[in-house]
């Protein structure tokens, strides 16, 4: 909650005695230590020095920069010369973006230092400046102090302090030394070949004023072969005839920022932009059918088309009305998960969150409750106890009763185990969702789960499946037990992603909820077929028993110490990050990212059929090309970072850095040849 300026009476006032320094007493508060420093140790007449009011911020604390955005106040600074001395403007170092629930604030944390130039006249004296301050974090607590500074006349030479003016002008924004036009609808375009598709990861405006444009609103980013275009959503100051000045931050490839100081003249500037992650809509959505549609051949999903496969040769050439009801309300139960999906994506973005596609595989708690219900489905294949009518649907009679929730569970089931995988066209269909309004993600993700529905739709609804179908018989017995086998292999699959995630201890959480849940439906299968209801009430009562004990169990797995990072190294990878990749560029060294995480499949099978080759071993260590990999398997910001300035909100993504030229981003479904090919046409050391 923001706290009004004048309603604070917690006010820092120093009234230090003047020294022969080049740094003022300290003003202190809980918040902030702020001094006066100069970067000479003598005034000179006529020979131009620098002051600057330097804040060391305690951490968690935060100040505004000059256009503070929706909320705060800048910090200003009041001077009192010798006589003939005159001072310029602040000098703003560039600021940070600083989130504040639905608001956008720009500001610095740490030490910042804004400096001011001061020109003397023909006296030498003392330097006192009074300054203001607001410091901010649940709160606002606004600071001032009176700094005095006496330095002798004389020579100048660096002072002390020096070092810290180099430093702040090494934040100081770059001007652009390219054209720059802002359009009547507050698109922002630059015209440079250097800033293009092929370099530019991220970029984003903050304008010198307040109200000119929407601070916390999306700015969509398209960039093309001769610069970029960045759609700002214009305010109520905004004057479509007028120039617009502020910042432009740029992010390449490899995480690198730059800003530069912007004067945008009005009127339009041609850009060719090709590569836009913001997709129109109609291309976002067949984008996200096209994903969804592939999906199905993902080995994640296979468990649960493989039930769909039992119901239908149960129906074989009868009860073709109950078959279509059942691919409805499987489809109703995918679009129901997917528009939750979405839902949540959106909601932890508003809030600040990284997450991304697949995100709930990160929570430990998910993992657990999944392999134990896809333990639970395996035993039910294998008759352990009998309610596959009402899971499958199969029969007429089944599905007038019980079949719609059966179907729309098991749509439920198939787009929830579909979220480990990333299947083509998905990257950049989830990306422009989660950059778009909400009714287009929400259409987009539909659009998704449409894909992932739609084969078991046309096959329950094409009268001449029924006709390949063999008739029902002995053989769907040792089918629907053989299925049992890949639900068994999903739970052990999940129960490798616990172990990656919180170690031997959630492994071990994770197999007491196998006990328990076996025993449960041991019981319950054991019982539901006596003669008289009181067994069946009692085995039913006691599987209901066993399952609470399991989910007691969850809880403990919060309170478990993540596991140690997983050995990435055995592939001869190092580990991931922004920095390591920046030096390796830096020095010219051809660089191979892997973005993976434990729960992805495609990902594992990726790193086996496609990485792990002896070939493609070879010409990583021939080119000398350095290999990093990014574990995404529990939450990281910075992967996660990494995932959106390529256009992803998943895993798996691959990106190949050559020595010279720009940075080739692989198919999420990888082969061998696909990877030597790419190697061959970057390049190497």
């Amino acid at each position: 909650m923001r706290v009004p300026w004048l309603l604070l009476a917690a006010v820092w006032l120093g009234l230090a005695a003047p020294v022969s320094a080049a740094e003022s007493e300290a003003v202190r508060s809980p918040r902030a230590t702020v001094t006066l420093v100069s970067d000479t140790d003598a005034i000179s007449p006529g020979v131009p020095l620098r002051v600057a009011l330097r804040l060391r911020l305690e951490p968690g604390w935060h100040t505004y920069w000059k256009n503070p955005g929706d909320a705060g106040a800048p910090a200003e600074i009041f001077f009192r010369l010798p006589a003939g001395m005159t001072a310029g403007e602040i000098a703003w170092p560039a600021p940070e973006r600083l989130p504040e629930g639905p608001l956008m604030t720009f500001g610095y944390t740490g030490e910042v230092l804004l400096p001011v130039t001061l020109t003397p006249g023909a006296a030498a004296g003392q330097i006192e400046a009074q300054a203001t301050w607001l410091a901010c974090e649940k709160i606002c607590v606004p600071e001032e102090g009176i700094f005095r500074l006496l330095l002798p006349a004389g020579s100048p030479g660096p002072a002390r302090e020096a070092p810290l003016f180099v430093a702040a002008d090494r934040a100081m924004p770059r001007p652009l030394p390219w054209p720059a036009r802002i359009a009547a609808d507050g698109v922002l375009a630059v015209q440079s070949p250097e800033i293009s598709r092929a370099t530019v990861a991220d970029a984003w405006f903050m304008p010198d004023l307040p109200g000119v444009i929407e601070h916390s609103a999306a700015q969509l980013l398209a960039t093309g072969a001769d610069g970029l275009r960045l759609a700002l959503t214009p305010a109520s100051e905004f004057k479509p005839a007028a120039a617009l000045a502020g910042l432009l931050t740029v992010v390449d490839r490899s995480g690198q920022r730059v800003v530069f100081s912007v004067a945008a003249a009005p009127g339009l500037l041609e850009v060719g932009t090709t590569d836009l992650p913001a997709l129109p809509l109609l291309r976002a959505i067949a984008f996200a059918f096209l994903g969804g549609l592939i999906l199905n051949l993902m080995p994640c999903v296979f468990p649960v088309l493989a039930m769909k496969a039992v119901s239908l040769a149960g129906l074989s050439g009868t009860a073709r009305a109950a078959a279509r009801r059942g691919a409805l309300f499987y489809t109703l139960g995918v679009l129901m998960a997917f528009a939750v999906l979405a839902g949540a994506l959106l909601a932890a973005r508003s809030v600040g969150a990284a997450a991304g596609w697949g995100f709930q595989f990160q929570s430990p708690v998910f993992v657990a409750v999944m392999a134990w219900l896809l333990f639970a489905i395996g035993l039910n294949l294998s008759g352990v106890f009998a309610i596959e009518a009402r899971l499958a649907g199969a029969g007429q009679n089944f599905a007038s009763r019980g079949g719609v929730v059966g179907n729309f569970a098991t749509g439920l089931l198939a787009a929830i185990v579909a979220t480990p995988c990333t299947a083509p066209f998905m990257g950049a269909a989830i990306a422009a969702a989660l950059g778009a309004s909400v009714p287009v993600a929400i259409a987009v993700f539909l659009a998704m789960g449409l894909g992932l529905a739609a084969p078991y739709v046309v096959l329950a609804v094409t009268p001449g499946f029924a006709r390949l179908m063999p008739r029902p018989g002995p053989w769907m017995d040792f089918l629907r037990q053989a299925l049992a086998f890949p639900m068994y292999a999903a739970s052990g699959w999940l129960v490798w992603v616990m172990s990656q995630s919180l170690g031997p201890p959630g492994v071990l959480v994770t197999v007491g909820g196998f006990l328990l849940v076996g025993l449960a439906a041991r019981v319950f299968g054991g019982t539901q077929n006596s003669v008289g209801a009181r067994p069946r009430r009692i085995g039913a009562g006691l599987a209901v028993v066993a399952l609470l004990l399991a989910v007691a169990l969850l809880p403990a797995l919060s309170s478990v110490e993540p596991a140690v990072d997983r050995p990435v190294l055995e592939t001869g990878a190092d580990r991931f990050s922004a920095a390591r990749l920046a030096d390796l560029r830096a020095e010219g060294r051809p660089v191979f990212v892997n973005m993976t995480a434990a729960w992805c499949i495609t990902c594992l099978v990726n790193e086996r059929v496609a990485l792990a080759p002896d070939a493609v071993r070879r010409q990583f260590a021939q080119r000398r090309i350095v290999y990093l990999k990014g574990d995404w398997t529990r939450q990281d910001p910075e992967i996660t970072a990494f995932l959106r300035q390529h256009g992803r909100d998943g895993v798996p993504l691959y990106v190949f850095y050559p020595p010279r030229g720009p940075a080739i981003v692989l198919p999420q479904i990888l082969t061998e040849g696909i990877v030597l090919d790419v190697l061959a046409r970057g390049g190497g050391a």
